[in-house]
């Protein structure tokens, strides 16, 4: 997978492809980052919200933007100088202590610019790499749903605090769109090269504990691929910890509906033996922890679930 994405990176960076090396870290968080130096990472909770290899493409183009236009060193440069200067005025007590909060917006604003310019570049590279531009603008709109799910209407990751808003970015990625349209979105490669990791990255999505965001995530994904028994298992995990108002029947019907693709995974038999434990439906329990332990034999829990169905036979 990583030299998959690597030979993607080299086809948006061109004659810079020496320079950038992405290295892909295990995060259930969405966020991809470049390094003076060319290092690049993407992290997998960025690559579990990818529809197709234009939408990376897009991801991967900003931050290489940000590469060639040195942002990273202006950064450094830039936050050392006004660390400087905050220190400065914090020897005037209440007065510093405002001057440092004003240094810290202006921060921001200046690193908005550069978010800016950063997204006009990846779009162009996306372009000239013959990527759909109009992807660019899906990846914050799938985004921007998840995002407006949260109890408290905000980000999760504070990384984002240093971006335009979202309404902005969106607007201006579409305009650049339409000024280059054309292009292909490459689903089906990405599809192939990421199916070995799924499960895991949505088992680590579904622990993040984030449940709003999360069903807002997966009910997506399910709309756009109803028969993926992966995601109904994950969403009615879900629902299933949640467990408020009708969570619990609507993680069965999750649960089930993976089960009828026949492509379940062997955890969505435990998630229904719990639900049927705590309801003490007892042959149902029975039934759906017998059939997890004969699908994962070498399961980390076998052990734990093995003595609940000792303890629903007494």
């Amino acid at each position: 997978l990583k030299a998959y994405v690597q030979d993607l990176a080299c086809r948006l960076a061109g004659e810079h492809c020496p320079d950038v090396r992405v290295h892909l870290v295990r995060t259930p968080l969405f966020n991809a980052s470049m390094a003076p130096n060319g290092m690049m990472q993407v992290w997998t909770g960025l690559m579990l919200r990818m529809d197709n290899e234009a939408q990376l493409a897009a991801v991967l183009g900003h931050e290489i933007g940000h590469y060639l236009q040195r942002h990273s060193i202006e950064r450094l440069r830039d936050a050392k100088t006004r660390s400087a200067f905050g220190t400065f005025l914090g020897m005037f007590g209440l007065v510093g202590a405002v001057g440092q909060v004003g240094v810290l917006a202006g921060m921001f604003a200046y690193n908005r610019d550069h978010e800016r310019e950063a997204d006009a570049i990846g779009v162009a590279l996306m372009k000239q790499a013959g990527y759909d531009p109009a992807e660019a603008a899906k990846v914050w709109r799938n985004l921007s749903l998840e995002q407006r799910e949260r109890p408290d209407g905000g980000y999760a990751n504070p990384l984002f605090a240093t971006h335009p808003p979202a309404e902005e970015r969106l607007e201006a990625l579409a305009q650049l769109a339409q000024a280059s349209p054309g292009g292909t979105a490459n689903e089906a490669p990405w599809r192939e090269h990421v199916r070995p990791f799924l499960h895991d990255w949505l088992a680590e999505e579904v622990k993040r504990g984030q449940h709003e965001e999360s069903i807002a995530l997966l009910s997506r994904l399910i709309g756009a691929s109803p028969a993926n028994g992966e995601y109904l298992w994950a969403r009615g995990e879900v629902f299933r910890l949640r467990a408020i108002g009708g969570d619990l029947d609507l993680a069965i019907a999750d649960y089930l509906n993976a089960m009828a693709t026949g492509g379940a995974p062997a955890e969505t038999h435990r998630g229904l033996g719990f639900i049927y434990k705590a309801r003490s439906d007892v042959p149902r329990a029975r039934e759906a922890f017998s059939r997890y332990l004969e699908a994962a034999p070498q399961a980390p829990d076998f052990g734990m679930i093995k003595s609940y169905l000792e303890e629903l036979s007494t």
